[in-house]
């Protein structure tokens, strides 16, 4: 029985040598099947085993697929024991294959490791299956109007290079609902949810002719969980601390000072590095008008402090000013009783012939001597300024309460509604 199996496999072995040397036997790779007589079909589809990374910066997304690609030459007909040959990618080269390529795509690799990742299915009838393994980067136009709450639509689009519609035509395999599919684990993901796929046909029209473009739309919604730790809880955070400064008093400079100068700074920081992870676009993102908000609330809290400073100065040096003037009315009156006594001897009506009275000269000489006035210590002007401010304590509910309304607002407009997606068909319609 082995003898047997052995001479079969052989006689096998040298029946399909024979078929392939007929079949290459004055076979034109250079001509399409069908050529001048109909028009050759392309039917596609496409397994993707890896999706992802996606570059916010660079607008494109890359994939990894089996691209598959099967159609009939009547040239490559064959008889034999078999229905199917496996052949590998040394065939393929000596056989007319499809130009497809990508039609917005940057960079595409066809893996070659160990040998070309490359499938070629021969059936007796002539219809030939051809996959490829391939790693695609591919343009995706995001409109970053509601980042991060954003979702986008990233196409892949592919067709003949040379031949228009008069002469090859692309189909999907299995309709466009079901020729490509997602492997359940292929996402590689770390900031977005990948929520579908579709799949459809479209013609352009160029100076050559008419071309059928094959496109399929992968859609992706926007993880918010990392810009919420990264961005959104600090804003939020700084906003309230520069709010303490409300409940210092208003004659601790330095501190409220250093809350002002520092919540500036900071929110300054937070803007830059929240826009170091986007392309440089020339319209406001939703992150963006939530950065500028909180950026007036801790700018105005500054101002708020610096006016309060203001009014705090203004008070105590007029205060200041008005204990001094009725210091200086009290003085005056003392002044008066201050004069010198013209009665005194050698005065202008002093008479040296004039006969003394001891008893008068007595009275005169002891009514001539000046009363010392009770001295009154004048007290000091008083800083009198109050420690709380009217306008500090306005602050102390009005900002809070505007901002958390502004958060509502904001929070309740971006998650209520359904993602905006551009370029295709919205998959939640």
């Amino acid at each position: 029985a082995q003898p047997l199996k052995e001479a079969e496999r052989n006689d096998n072995i040298t029946i399909f040598t024979r078929i392939l040397d007929r079949l290459l036997d004055g076979y034109d790779n250079r001509l399409r099947p069908g050529l001048g007589e109909k028009v050759t079909e392309i039917k596609t589809n496409i397994f993707v085993t890896s999706f992802g990374p996606v570059s916010d910066t660079e607008m494109e997304y890359t994939i990894d697929v089996f691209f598959r690609q099967s159609w009939k030459d009547e040239r490559l007909r064959f008889q034999g024991p078999m229905e199917m040959l496996a052949l590998n990618n040394l065939l393929a080269s000596n056989i007319w294959t499809p130009d497809t390529f990508f039609l917005n795509g940057k960079k595409s690799i066809a893996h070659n490791m160990t040998t070309p990742n490359k499938l070629l299915r021969l059936q007796d009838d002539g219809n030939l299956l051809y996959t490829m393994r391939l790693t695609i980067s591919a343009e995706c136009p995001m409109q970053l109007e509601d980042f991060p709450m954003d979702a986008h639509a990233c196409p892949l689009k592919f067709g003949s290079y040379a031949y228009p519609v008069s002469e090859v035509v692309y189909t999907w395999t299995k309709g466009a609902e079901k020729s490509v599919v997602v492997a359940e684990e292929g996402s590689r993901l770390n900031q977005y949810h990948l929520i579908g796929q579709t799949a459809g046909t479209e013609d352009i029209y160029t100076s050559r002719g008419q071309y059928t473009v094959m496109m399929c739309h992968f859609y992706l919604k926007r993880k918010i969980g990392y810009f919420v730790i990264q961005t959104y809880m600090p804003c939020f955070m700084t906003v309230i601390l520069s709010q303490v400064s409300f409940w210092l008093n208003r004659e601790s400079v330095p501190a409220r000072t250093v809350f002002g100068v520092t919540t500036v700074l900071t929110m300054t920081t937070l803007s830059i590095s929240a826009r170091s992870s986007l392309p440089k676009v020339a319209y406001a993102t939703a992150m963006d008008w939530f950065i500028a908000v909180c950026y007036a609330f801790v700018f105005s809290a500054l101002i708020e402090f610096a006016t309060v400073n203001y009014f705090t100065k203004r008070s105590w040096a007029w205060d200041g000013k008005k204990a001094m003037e009725d210091t200086r009315k009290k003085k005056d009156p003392m002044a008066l009783s201050k004069k010198p006594n013209n009665t005194c001897p050698g005065g202008p009506n002093y008479n040296p012939n004039q006969i003394k009275d001891s008893s008068i000269s007595t009275i005169s000489n002891t009514a001539a001597v000046p009363l010392k006035p009770a001295e009154t210590k004048t007290p000091d002007p008083k800083k009198t300024y109050n420690s709380v401010s009217k306008i500090d304590k306005m602050s102390r509910i009005v900002f809070p309460v505007l901002f958390g309304t502004f958060n509502l607002v904001y929070w309740a407009t971006y998650l209520n509604r359904e993602p905006v997606i551009k370029g295709a068909v919205n998959p939640y319609s």
